[in-house]
């Protein structure tokens, strides 16, 4: 990869973070462990890789994304944004009452190909997507991510056997591995793993790589799309609250708020790093 291109991507990712750490701040909650560990994930997504067209959103031949873990809206709405999907200053309207910006994301607004709500539903509305794509020979392909906790639905589970059954080779995954969940640690709740093997074992191909790593990312979506006759599954090993210390591997910053005080700590701290990045 470009060293150009993977400073860019690094930089917009956190940005993202800062942008989408002032829409939860405004909003007075939002959910930032889970939104900040997909920040890279999203950057190369939608910065580099995914054909979308910001002024014809439901082109019929885009690449689609379900955020099945749809309560990190914070981060998507904000890559939206940033992408030009809508303007930043409409991301203060986040979980206000009459806003389309809820918690979880809607489809209803610009660029989200699906509502989010009930954990474990978008593995089987993005295999959906998948087949029809690939029957109609329309050539786009459709990401999905998935939390690591929330694997612990079943329906997550029939709809990776059914893709493995079906051979939808234009189905990409990814599962943030960011090892905590709202109660606790993944090993305390109920432990998903070997999140690969199981994949496996429905006849997906897996790939396992450093979710924060901006050219491991883009080179396994890469080696993923040009994967003929099985989906794939990339298992990201990522980081709870990812770029802020005090968030990192934090169970309270799921879904808590920050006191006044860790908001000037964290902006400080992604201020810092966007200097260097920009430099």
């Amino acid at each position: 990869m470009d060293g150009k291109l993977k400073r860019q991507l690094e930089l917009q990712a956190y940005k993202m973070r800062k942008l989408a750490l002032q829409t939860i701040e405004t909003a007075g909650s939002g959910h930032i462990g889970g939104s900040f560990s997909i920040a890279e994930i999203l950057s190369v997504l939608y910065f580099d890789e995914m054909n979308v067209d910001v002024n014809e959103p439901k082109k019929i031949d885009r690449d689609r994304l379900v955020l099945s873990k749809g309560h990190c809206s914070p981060s998507l709405y904000t890559a939206l944004a940033m992408k030009g999907f809508f303007k930043p200053e409409h991301l203060a309207t986040f979980r206000k009452i009459d806003s389309d910006l809820s918690g979880h994301v809607e489809i209803h607004v610009p660029g989200v190909d699906m509502s989010g709500g009930s954990l474990g539903q978008g593995l089987s509305v993005a295999l959906g997507m998948a087949m029809y794509g690939q029957s109609r020979k329309l050539g786009y392909r459709v990401f999905c991510i998935m939390g690591d906790g929330e694997i612990q639905e079943g329906q997550i589970w029939e709809a990776a056997m059914a893709a493995g059954f079906y051979r939808v080779d234009n189905l990409i995954a990814f599962v943030d591995n960011n090892k905590l969940q709202l109660d606790g640690s993944l090993e305390e709740v109920m432990s998903p793993y070997p999140i690969g093997e199981k994949f496996r074992a429905f006849g997906w191909n897996v790939m396992e790589i450093d979710g924060s790593d901006i050219e491991q990312i883009h080179n396994v979506i890469e080696l993923a799309s040009s994967t003929s006759g099985k989906p794939t599954v990339i298992v990201a090993d990522t980081v709870k609250g990812k770029g802020v210390s005090i968030f990192e591997n934090q169970v309270r910053f799921h879904g808590g708020k920050p006191t006044e005080e860790e908001f000037k700590t964290a902006y400080a701290e992604l201020d810092e790093r966007i200097a260097e990045l920009e430099d």
